[in-house]
């Protein structure tokens, strides 16, 4: 599972016009983007469950992979194809139990290798370092140098991911370091042309 996850990895940014959720995350599916990020903190359960339905079937239409954040029970509502945890958002080994061998596990694990380690050994399909920059959407989280996606990548069997404040011209970057996949938010949803930008990041990986 871990070797086919690389390139753009969109995560949905905080819309509450529904409408206007699922025409940025068309756009993104259209530019070529195939793994997408539910992430919603804030919405009622019906809500969250709606949406997500909305999003599985775009998915689904484009030949993409869905993935729920921290909510392991909507991600098997939705017949996700997986779940993210955070640092204190469920156990590994549990999650990992209940979505079974086929769908994907990803782990928060900020600025520690230890962390991604411990998550790999619990089954992790990836490990998230971040903030790699400075974030709109987490400004206050700790800082994730990129020397953590070489070591990352010689010790653990699970891909990397790098997330925070992510933009297009520091793609390359991230790639050379060793980051298998970039998850970006404001970037690619905030992006005059999303699509065209979704494009972009994909090439990125192409180049590399």
């Amino acid at each position: 599972m871990a070797a086919e996850l690389r390139g753009l990895y969109a995560i949905t940014p905080d819309i509450t016009d529904a409408g206007s959720l699922l025409a940025g995350v068309e756009a993104a599916l259209a530019g070529g983007c195939r793994l997408l990020q539910f992430r919603d903190k804030t919405s009622p359960m019906p809500e969250r469950l709606m949406r997500g339905r909305a999003l599985r079937r775009l998915t689904q239409q484009y030949g993409a992979r869905l993935i729920v954040n921290d909510d392991l029970a909507l991600a098997m509502l939705l017949d996700a194809d997986g779940v993210h945890l955070g640092g204190d958002d469920g156990n590994l080994r549990a999650a990992r139990a209940i979505i079974g061998p086929q769908r994907i596990l990803g782990a928060s694990c900020y600025a520690d290798l230890a962390s991604a380690r411990v998550a790999d050994a619990a089954g992790a399909d990836y490990v998230a370092f971040g903030a790699v920059f400075p974030s709109p959407t987490k400004p206050d989280a700790v800082h994730a140098p990129l020397a953590l996606f070489g070591k990352a990548g010689q010790e653990l069997r699970a891909a990397t991911c790098a997330i925070g404040g992510i933009t297009l011209a520091e793609a390359s970057t991230l790639i050379a370091a060793g980051a298998d996949l970039l998850a970006v938010i404001t970037d690619l949803f905030s992006a005059p042309d999303i699509a065209a930008r979704a494009a972009q990041y994909q090439q990125s990986f192409e180049r590399a």
